[in-house]
């Protein structure tokens, strides 16, 4: 068996996404994502420029060998472009070499290790009440852990709430936007707003929140004490997590969970956070992280730790990512909880998928590889429309984490 093409596909159905497809010399197809989100281009250009040719004649069955001749084989190696392009090209692998044993990507990575994959939902809104509405609505839906955003009293925008009606949508047309941040005016917002929640919803639902970055280590171990009487599932992203050693201070004064990584890229990047102990759950989705034969040993080194994973899985992300998450889950020990965003209709006149959402949790049919099929003529309908995200000022300008 030999990798006979190698292509890459940029559609929008929706939000923009990148497609690798690899077809064997017997006609086998393999999928995998290689979206990052407002930086679309610059990883199909890898892929077209550096990747696709050397990929051609190769044993597709040789995975590991062919993803250290990406990341080893380049002298310029990580960061999220390379670690994006090569992330397609192992869960195309991937797809491939279960299609060719018939047999579910689960199946190669051990089996099952659960029935289902637990999942959680957003519920965003401009106020404290509208966002405990909108927990409720998924609670009534099934969802058993919900992640909570509200709008910032005194800024015009917040992370995570839409400008208008349909869901969010943080890159827009043109340039980045600017946004105005205050992390006083949100330190005194979030620990007011999960009292609310767990006043409206009780005890059994699992609580998320997202800081993003935003603030510095002193600033997130105070959020993270005063929100330990709510029982959060977990506070993500609490620091830039550039700097690992930061999360000491956070781990020192407070007991609330800590989850961490959405945009790292290799497992270098967890290193102290590891073997300190500094988080309990890693961020890093398969689709920016190397694929699934890089995650697997993170996993692995990450399981001695007792540190679970919670894979990024916005729809920023294509459902070849999400689907290929989803097999990572159902097989390893150490799986803690998966995002889930539901995709617009029209991304899945392209996408056609075999994962289905049932009371708050995600299951995976039994079709061979990934369960995903790319439709290219749907693709062609929907072009590439560039979008940028935003960046974030404080309040009297400086330019601050976004």
């Amino acid at each position: 068996m030999k990798l006979a093409k190698a292509e890459v596909f940029v559609c929008c159905p929706g939000r923009n996404f990148v497609t690798l497809k690899l077809t064997t010399d017997d006609g086998i197809v393999g999928l995998g994502d290689a979206t990052l989100n407002g930086r679309e281009l610059a990883v199909a250009s890898y892929l077209n420029d550096h990747c696709s040719s050397a990929l051609v004649g190769r044993d597709p069955r040789n995975i590991e060998d062919i993803w250290h001749y990406f990341y080893r084989g380049a002298y310029w190696r990580r960061g999220p472009v390379t670690m994006a392009a090569i992330s397609a090209i192992d869960v195309a692998l991937w797809d491939i070499k279960a299609k060719s044993l018939n047999t579910p990507l689960y199946n190669l990575l051990g089996g099952k290790s659960r029935r289902e994959v637990l999942v959680y939902a957003h519920a965003n809104g401009k106020s404290v009440d509208e966002a405990s509405a909108a927990a409720g609505e998924l609670i009534a839906q099934g969802f058993r852990a919900v992640r909570i955003q509200s709008s910032v009293p005194g800024l015009s925008h917040t992370y995570g709430i839409a400008k208008g009606p349909g869901g969010y949508e943080p890159a827009q047309p043109g340039i980045a936007e600017e946004h105005a941040w205050d992390s006083a005016k949100y330190l005194r917002h979030v620990p007011a707003l999960f009292e609310r929640i767990r006043a409206d919803h009780g005890s059994e639902i699992h609580l998320l929140h997202d800081v993003h970055h935003r603030l510095t280590p002193i600033e997130a171990a105070r959020l993270a004490k005063d929100l330990e009487p709510y029982r959060l599932f977990w506070l993500e992203d609490p620091v830039a997590g550039e700097l690992q050693e930061g999360l000491r201070l956070i781990r020192r004064h407070s007991t609330t969970p800590i989850a961490i990584g959405e945009v790292f890229n290799t497992a270098y990047d967890f290193s102290t956070l590891l073997t300190e102990q500094l988080i309990d759950y890693l961020r890093m989705p398969i689709c920016h992280g190397g694929g699934i034969t890089h995650l697997s040993k993170l996993a692995a080194w990450a399981s001695f730790y007792h540190v679970q994973t919670g894979f990024h899985g916005a729809t920023d992300l294509s459902p070849i990512a999400l689907a290929a998450a989803l097999h990572f889950d159902l097989a390893i020990n150490n799986f803690g909880i998966q995002e889930y965003m539901p995709h617009s209709a029209s991304t899945f006149d392209v996408f056609g998928v075999g994962y289905s959402l049932a009371q708050g949790a995600l299951v995976v049919s039994d079709a061979p590889g990934l369960g995903v099929t790319f439709d290219e003529v749907a693709a062609a309908r929907f072009p590439y429309a560039p979008a940028s995200l935003p960046v974030n000022r404080k309040l009297d300008g400086t330019l601050y984490h976004w």
